[in-house]
């Protein structure tokens, strides 16, 4: 399912019903196989507030394409 479909999907549903899919959304999302993409996410801000960012040449000098 695109996320399109999905945000059209969740906009046709009542607000009650929206708040509890949301709700599982948090459960799933606090589930450890996320655990290791938001710790990714949360070195990568620090990186970047210190400037640590590639240019465009080099991610795709090592995409290696």
């Amino acid at each position: 399912m695109s996320a399109n479909t999905a945000l059209e999907l969740l906009n046709s549903l009542d607000e009650a019903d929206q708040e509890k899919v949301v709700y599982f959304m948090r459960l799933l999302l606090k589930k450890e196989k996320y655990e290791s993409l938001k710790r990714e996410i949360q070195r990568r801000r620090k990186e970047v507030a210190q400037g640590k960012v590639l240019s465009h040449e080099e991610i795709w000098d090592r995409a290696d394409v």
